[in-house]
C-alpha cells in the first residue's frame, strides 16, 4: 500500500530535572504524545518509531520551568496519503449514495456516489447492501471488504480521506489480486502457446528445406550419353 514511508530524524526531547531518575521512561512517554497524530515537520501521521540517545550528558537548561534536553536519533513510521495515491481500507458502512473505509485502522475515508464508477451498482443481495459489479459477477463490494481505493485528498486536522473508486484498477483486493494472478497465468499460457507454435512453424520449415534435399539428393545421375539419347 502506498503513503506509508519512514523517515530518519533527529530529535531533543526535554524532561523536568525531577524525572532524572527515569530517563528512558520520559523519553518514551514525550514521544507517544505524537502518535497518530499528523506532524507538520514529518508531513505526516506518525504510527511508530524507533529511538536510539545519541548522547547521555545533558545540560539543564534555565528559565521559569527549568529542564533538559536529551539528543535523539528516531526512525519514523509515517503515514502521509497524498492525492493520486492507492490505499487499502476495510468497509465499515455502506449505502446506496457513499461507502466508507477504515483505513490502517485509525483513520477514516470516503467514497461518494460520484466517486464510484458506473460498473457497480447499489443492490440488496440476501438483505445485505452490496455495490456490484455489472461487467464481472464475482466483483463485489460489502461491509467487512478489504478495498483498494484512489486518494482524491486527505484532511490533516481530522485525519479524513476522500477516496474514488473510478479507476479501473480499485475495488475489492481480493477480486484485484485473484484477477491479476488469472492474467499473468493467461500471459504466460499464451506466451508458451506462441512459442510452441513457433518452433513448431520453424520445425516444419527445417522438415520441408531436409525433404527436399533429400529427395534431390535420392534422384540417380543420369550420364552425359544418357542425357543426349534424351535430347535427341
Amino acid at each position: 500500500m502506498e503513503g506509508l514511508k519512514v523517515s530518519d530524524a533527529n530529535l531533543v526531547v526535554y524532561i523536568h530535572p525531577s524525572k532524572a531518575g527515569k530517563v528512558s521512561q520520559s523519553i518514551l512517554r514525550e514521544l507517544s504524545t505524537l502518535l497518530f497524530k499528523y506532524n507538520e515537520i514529518f508531513d505526516g501521521v506518525v504510527l511508530a518509531y524507533d529511538v536510539t540517545i545519541q548522547n547521555k550528558n545533558a545540560k539543564v537548561l534555565p528559565g521559569i520551568y527549568p529542564c533538559f534536553g536529551v539528543k535523539l536519533k528516531a526512525k519514523m513510521l509515517l503515514f502521509s496519503p497524498k492525492p493520486d495515491m492507492l490505499l487499502e481500507g476495510k468497509v465499515v458502512k455502506l449505502g446506496k449514495e457513499s461507502l466508507h473505509v477504515i483505513v490502517l485502522g485509525f483513520s477514516s475515508a470516503s467514497i461518494a456516489e460520484e466517486d464510484i464508477r458506473e460498473e457497480f451498482r447499489y443492490r440488496i443481495k440476501h438483505g445485505e447492501e452490496v455495490f456490484a459489479s455489472t461487467s464481472h459477477k464475482r466483483h463485489v463490494i460489502k461491509v467487512g471488504s478489504m478495498i483498494q481505493f484512489l486518494v482524491k485528498s486527505f484532511d490533516e486536522e481530522i485525519l479524513h480521506i476522500s477516496g474514488s473508486l473510478i479507476p479501473v484498477n480499485t475495488g475489492s483486493t481480493k477480486w484485484l489480486h485473484k484477477n491479476m494472478e488469472e492474467g499473468s497465468m493467461v500471459d504466460r499460457k499464451k506466451k508458451r502457446k506462441d512459442d510452441r507454435s513457433e518452433m513448431h512453424e520453424h520445425s516444419t520449415e527445417l522438415l520441408d528445406d531436409v525433404g527436399f534435399s533429400l529427395k534431390n539428393e535420392g534422384r540417380p545421375k543420369k550420364s552425359k550419353r544418357q542425357r543426349h539419347a534424351e535430347q535427341s
